[in-house]
């Protein structure tokens, strides 16, 4: 079984340590260099770019944060790298800007996002960026097949699975029965995952408990306050926190 002390060692910082009262925006440098500073581990979310590119950003499209709209995947790396948030000095990141930020310095915890569609273009090129990284990280997704895909390219890679009880209006997308194979981690052998990342409201969960029994490590996600933690910790192994410092 894989030594995973360092995934749990220390809280992870939800998109890195952003506080938009100082206009330090989520996935940023800047918020990721807050989290350095504080020595927290990072997490954050992977989109593509249409050209191909993997890029440092959470939704599917522009207009919560940024000067403009649409959605990313509709435009090209350099079009999102000279685009404006809407606060603050940042810019989007490619994931390679990512890496050469950190350094190794503080560990990575990769979300690959996904629209549920099958297409494994954006779990392709993180395998092909980060492979040869020389620092801790892991990959995770809550789409199984983006984390086969992870498994089958570079087995050696720590791989994540995020899931919650499947009650999001999100995963009306998908037909009743795949949302029940979610629930109930009926990929599990396809995925092989190294840990879980698991809504902590949804815990404790007999699947997730049983795999925490087993030795694996349970990352709880999103911890708002030091009461949440408290309680989140009963359950998981370490938390993926934003809004306050844990």
């Amino acid at each position: 079984m894989l030594d995973l002390d360092w995934l749990i060692a220390r809280p992870i910082a939800h998109r890195g340590l952003h506080d938009a009262k100082k206009h330090i925006i989520e996935n940023t440098k800047s918020a990721f260099a807050a989290a350095i500073d504080g020595h927290y581990a990072i997490e954050c979310d992977l989109q593509i770019s249409r050209d191909g590119e993997a890029l440092v950003f959470h939704d599917e499209t522009l207009d919560r944060l940024m000067v403009g709209n649409g959605l990313v995947c509709n435009h090209a790396m350099t079009e999102l790298a000279s685009m404006k948030f809407q606060s603050g000095a940042d810019h989007i990141q490619s994931l390679s800007e990512l890496l050469a930020q950190v350094r190794g310095r503080v560990p990575l915890v990769i979300e690959i996002k996904s629209i549920w569609d099958g297409n494994d273009a954006l779990a392709r090129r993180a395998v092909e960026v980060i492979k040869h990284y020389d620092g801790a990280f892991a990959l995770m997704s809550f789409d199984p097949k983006v984390m086969a895909k992870v498994r089958a390219l570079a087995p050696d890679i720590v791989r994540g699975i995020v899931a919650d009880k499947v009650a999001h209006p999100d995963y009306d997308i998908l037909p009743v029965r795949e949302r029940v194979g979610l629930r109930e981690f009926e990929h599990i052998e396809d995925t092989q995952p190294d840990f879980i990342s698991y809504h902590w409201r949804d815990l404790p969960y007999p699947p997730v408990t049983q795999f925490r029994q087993s030795g694996r490590p349970v990352i709880s996600w999103t911890i708002r306050s030091p009461e949440e933690a408290a309680l989140a910790r009963h359950y998981s192994d370490q938390i993926t926190f934003e809004g306050f410092l844990a």
